[in-house]
């Protein structure tokens, strides 16, 4: 087969699961071809998703001979169960059913990180102090986003070149900081057991946040899904949805300023998602950023911190493509 055949690459989550072919593009970056979205819950399994797409793209005739697929969970060998979805991933399986050389599983967070590389200024918003004009050499962030889960990765920088490694840090636990979130957290644990930052911060954890505010409050929670509580918020600023928003926006603050502390990410915080975008003018206005930097002693030292909101949409698939074309980490 030609040694110029695409990769099949795909970002793999709980809700949705993304495809594309891959080449270098005249700039150096990958670029995508034959992207598609398809919603998770309408195949059985991953492979019968990955056959839709050859099916409905060009892929098939194009000599593939590699995948690399970003997965919604810790990749700790060949074959993974998603952390938020009953789909299993399995790379033999996928090489056996398609006919590939090589196929490649990397934790999907990993692969946001590896585009958040890719990406100049252009791409970015930010909250709090400005971003650098430009990425320097040498630069240590932390990357996070709220989606069906709560994806984190670090992402360095040495001699210009990106190091980016997965994290599960989203499942750590979560830390309240004054008495209403203390009672938030003993309603979701008579419901959850232990309860991590991602059952708070990711879609169903708005969902979470919104319920247990009502029944905190006495009143029956109306079961909205997220979207719904972010449109009732933006309509109503005093209402119980917006109260659930406001909460979500400070303790997604905290969230990312401890991951700057455990990380080490003094250069910065990327936050991805379309969660954090369709919050952006909330996340500005809220306590989000007195939270983020609102860490004892090192309060001046977190100050300083910027918080960059990336813009870009497809950067999973994006940053799966740069890991399928340099075949390595970075």
């Amino acid at each position: 087969m030609a040694e110029n055949a695409p990769v099949l690459v795909g970002d793999i989550g709980g809700t949705n699961a993304r495809f594309a072919l891959a080449r270098p593009g005249p700039d150096g970056k990958p670029a995508l071809l034959e992207v598609r979205r398809y919603k998770s819950a309408d195949f059985p399994s991953f492979i019968d998703a990955v056959r839709r797409y050859l099916e409905e793209t060009a892929a098939q005739g194009a000599g593939l001979r590699r995948a690399v697929f970003a997965v919604a969970t810790a990749v700790l060998g060949d074959t993974v169960r998603l952390t938020n979805s009953p789909w299993v991933v399995s790379a033999p399986e996928a090489r056996a059913a398609f006919g590939l050389e090589e196929v490649r599983l990397v934790n999907d967070f990993q692969s946001i990180g590896r585009a958040v590389a890719l990406m100049d200024m252009a791409h970015f918003g930010s909250i709090g102090p400005q971003p650098p004009e430009a990425w320097r050499p040498d630069m240590t962030l932390a990357v996070l986003g709220p989606g069906t889960g709560l994806g984190v990765c670090l992402m360095q920088l040495r001699a210009g070149r990106p190091v980016v490694l997965p994290s599960e840090a989203g499942h750590m636990a979560f830390a309240p900081a004054n008495e209403r979130e203390v009672e938030v957290l003993r309603h979701l644990q008579r419901r959850f057991g232990r309860v991590s930052n991602e059952r708070l911060i990711s879609g169903p954890g708005l969902v979470a946040l919104h319920e247990a505010l009502c029944a905190i409050a006495g009143q029956t929670p109306p079961g909205l899904p997220p979207e719904a509580i972010t449109e009732a918020a933006a309509a109503a600023p005093d209402g119980p949805e917006a109260q659930a928003v406001q909460l979500f926006c400070e303790i997604y603050g905290s969230v990312a300023g401890d991951l700057v502390l455990a990380f080490g990410a003094w250069d910065g915080v990327c936050l991805a998602g379309n969660l954090t975008s369709v919050l952006l003018p909330t996340l500005r206005v809220s306590r989000f950023r007195q939270r983020f930097e609102d860490k004892g002693r090192f309060a001046p030292a977190m100050r300083s911190v910027p918080t960059l909101v990336l813009t870009r949409r497809l950067v999973g698939l994006l940053g799966t493509a740069a890991f399928a074309l340099d075949g390595r980490n970075g």
